[in-house]
């Protein structure tokens, strides 16, 4: 058995591949913000410390060179409920049971060479178990926080509101949830502010070290970001 990069009551992550470290496939449900393969490319850099980074940071995201992990995570998840983020310029992952749209009324776009600048991502929905009961959940869900600013003082490229996470959460099955993509762990903070018992994996061990520091901080870490 893999030993944990972090573990308390609710929450465990592993360092490492998700290929490989397979307890995460022991949980109820995937909740997820998979490299889809989109090359991401930042412009913000890390703001933290005296010797900040700025300008643009290539292959900040493992694996974002192409589909390929995620849709073996998806494989080995075998059809079991997920919500997983992805991009319109990626092949949609099948089947479908909703679509959602993440607008992030907070991002900004500097100068660039193109005439539309894109300020949202999609989330599937996969598998079924989907509590039926109370009022659906609207498909397109909107976050005011200011996107760069959080970026650069995360350390992570792409972190994912927590409250954002929470309300995902919230929609699915009962269950242990799983993250093999855990980044920064924004889905891990969320299920544990929830009360849920969570399963995460991560390749980089910058990204191990930035969720560790904020699950360790428990219900008091009120922060947007993870």
């Amino acid at each position: 058995m893999t030993e944990p990069y972090y573990s308390d009551d609710l929450v465990t992550l592993y360092h490492g591949d998700c290929r490989e470290i397979t307890e995460w496939l022991e949980a109820d449900v995937l909740v997820t913000d998979p490299p889809y393969g989109v090359g991401w490319e930042s412009r913000h850099g890390d703001n933290r410390g005296p010797r900040a980074r700025r300008g643009r940071t290539s292959n900040a995201v493992a694996g974002d060179d192409s589909p390929e992990a995620r849709d073996g995570a998806l494989v080995e998840w075998a059809g079991r409920p997920a919500v997983v983020f992805g991009s319109w310029r990626i092949p949609r992952p099948a089947p479908l049971r909703a679509l959602l749209i993440w607008n992030k009324d907070g991002a900004y776009s500097a100068m660039c060479r193109s005439a539309f600048f894109t300020v949202h991502e999609e989330i599937y929905v996969l598998g079924d178990g989907f509590p039926m009961e109370g009022k659906p959940m609207r498909s397109v869900i909107t976050t005011t926080e200011h996107r760069s600013q959080h970026t650069a003082a995360i350390g992570h490229p792409t972190p994912k509101p927590v409250d954002l996470m929470a309300r995902l959460i919230d929609r699915c099955p009962p269950g242990v949830i799983a993250d093999p993509f855990a980044g920064s762990g924004s889905t891990l903070v969320a299920a544990k502010r929830l009360g849920r018992k969570a399963i995460g994996v991560e390749l980089d061990e910058r990204y191990c070290e930035i969720a560790a520091r904020r699950l360790a901080q428990g219900v008091l870490d009120f922060g947007g970001f993870a």
